[in-house]
């Protein structure tokens, strides 16, 4: 049996593409959920664009007040803190800053972190990229520190912690507390990476966040690639998106581990409607029942 609160569940604005980032706090609300992830990044409807986003904050403020739910996190695309070229990493450092910066303005505690980026066209010299990848997360740790914000690290393909087991190396080397796991085990099942118990065992009291989302694979023996850190084209695809619970992935089995841990942070419904909408129903109808499921699961893991 597990004890303690239940874990927030938090919509997140990869689901949103049609909504702008205060409508899609607005449709998380009516779908039941506690709080909401917002993308930041220039060009997405429902995302906060990086610059010149005063007004923007500004109606995600106001969005948060009418419906009670706190902005919990924010989910930025940088890829160039492993770059050797000086000038692109310590370009992608400035923006992560300006990230934490807005985080802390909207008392978000989670900043989401790829680790760099390492496709197939970009693994020229890992330890020089690693070397690069710890000294970024050693430099923006203080800052993060300071606004009282978490970096947390994907477990995602295209970047130098596919695994849990590299994400588990890179929070321990870089060894700050403002630096944790944000454990995604879709990302790590398509991967082919760690299945959920030795995720779990492995990363433990490091996750400081989590995403949440379903899958079926369509293609099981063929080996991952991707040839970009987002997302997927549609020849690399391996697998097809499903609301939780309508996919092959155990969600009552990784609730229970994941509570079992003591993890007491959010669960991040990242419902992949931007990048594919064939796979899914409407964003509020798979919330909704996203998270309706999530809270049965998490039910359960009380009980057991």
């Amino acid at each position: 049996m597990t004890s303690g609160p239940a874990p927030l569940l938090s919509g997140h604005s990869l689901g949103t593409p049609n909504e702008s980032p205060s409508d899609a706090i607005r449709l998380f609300a009516a779908a039941g959920l506690d709080a909401a992830e917002l993308i930041w990044q220039d060009g997405y409807r429902s995302g906060i664009p990086e610059t010149d986003n005063a007004a923007t904050l500004s109606e995600v403020r106001a969005a948060s007040a009418e419906t009670g739910l706190p902005v919990i996190g924010l989910t930025p695309y940088m890829t160039g803190i492993n770059s050797l070229d000086e000038a692109e990493r310590t370009r992608d450092v400035k923006r992560f800053a300006a990230c934490i910066a807005d985080a802390a303005g909207l008392g978000a505690r989670v900043v989401r972190v790829y680790a760099g980026a390492y496709t197939d066209d970009q693994r020229s010299d890992h330890a020089a990229q690693w070397s690069a990848l710890v000294r970024s997360l050693r430099e923006l740790a203080p800052m993060a520190t300071d606004a009282g914000v978490v970096l947390a690290i994907e477990n995602h393909f295209s970047t130098m912690t596919v695994t849990a087991r590299e994400t588990v190396d890179l929070v321990t080397e870089v060894a700050s507390p403002a630096v944790r796991i944000l454990y995604d085990q879709a990302n790590l099942t398509f991967t082919h990476s760690e299945a959920p118990d030795l995720a779990i065992e492995l990363q433990g009291g490091l996750i400081g966040h989590v995403h949440a989302k379903d899958l079926v694979l369509v293609d099981r023996d063929r080996a991952f690639s991707a040839s970009a850190v987002a997302n997927v084209t549609g020849e690399e695809r391996t697998v097809r998106s499903r609301v939780i619970g309508d996919g092959e992935m155990d969600w009552a089995d990784i609730v229970a581990r994941l509570l079992a841990t003591g993890y007491a942070g959010a669960i991040s419904l990242e419902y992949e409607y931007r990048w594919h909408p064939q796979d899914l129903p409407e964003p509020r109808q798979g919330f909704e029942l996203g998270a309706r499921r999530l809270r049965d699961f998490i039910a359960l893991a009380t009980v057991r």
